[in-house]
């Protein structure tokens, strides 16, 4: 196993950006159910920018540190991970809002504050650039880059139409009530089907290529052109 310190401080950097895009990710569910009555999120402190209040022990600092030093050592996969799910209860909803309605608003605000973060991220470094604060290829440069794209990764994963997945909740609520059955026996299989999609590197174009081509268009619109490995 051949750890360089360069190695190991992108493992480092690795885990501490998966940490905080999974906090804003969790941050927002538990935001947008409070926001809409559900007062669940804030009993248990989950309303809160605090890292450490979303943070799960394995899925958000274990298994991305294991897997990020197997990718590291061997060149081959990476880590991945997941934040404490947001507890919340649909029926403590505001009554103005639909049932259907709350579970998509609820499920959105996770993947749109990795698209938010990495936006804001996109906007400062391209500013720092202009104004020759940063050049391209250093250090701080690079990690920013990461950064970026690693929250439109979040954004487009998290939006896959399958449970337990985000975008898995959107498509059960948008599912006409005569094809839920099917929905639900579909579902059944859908964590094989999420583990294929993390660990399948032609699976994986379907969040990745998207998350590059945004962060592309998105630096190009800021005046800056970003140059991404495919």
């Amino acid at each position: 196993m051949d750890l360089t310190p360069e190695k190991i401080r992108w493992i480092l950097i690795y885990v501490f950006v998966l940490l905080i895009s999974v906090a804003l990710h969790e941050f927002g569910h538990a935001f947008m159910a409070n926001a809409l009555g559900d007062d669940t999120p804030r009993r248990q402190g989950r309303v809160t920018l605090n890292p450490l209040a979303h943070a799960d022990l394995i899925g958000t600092l274990l298994l991305p540190l294991v897997g990020s030093i197997y990718g590291a050592a061997t060149g081959h996969g990476g880590g991945f991970g997941w934040g404490k799910p947001v507890q919340w209860t649909p029926h403590r909803i505001n009554r103005k809002y639909s049932m259907s309605t709350a579970k998509i608003l609820v499920a959105v605000a996770g993947p749109a504050m990795n698209l938010l973060l990495g936006t804001v991220i996109a906007g400062i470094h391209a500013i720092l650039l202009s104004q020759h604060v940063l050049a391209w290829g250093s250090q701080v440069g690079q990690i920013l880059t990461f950064a970026v794209l690693t929250n439109f990764v979040l954004f487009f994963f998290n939006l896959l139409p399958v449970p337990p997945l985000d975008g898995g909740h959107v498509a059960q609520s948008f599912m006409p009530y005569r094809h839920r059955d099917k929905f639900d026996n579909f579902a059944k299989y859908s964590p094989f089907i999420v583990l294929g999609f993390m660990l399948i590197p032609q699976m994986q174009v379907v969040f990745s290529w998207p998350a590059r081509f945004l962060a592309i268009h998105l630096y190009d619109l800021f005046g800056v052109h970003l140059f991404v490995m495919s």
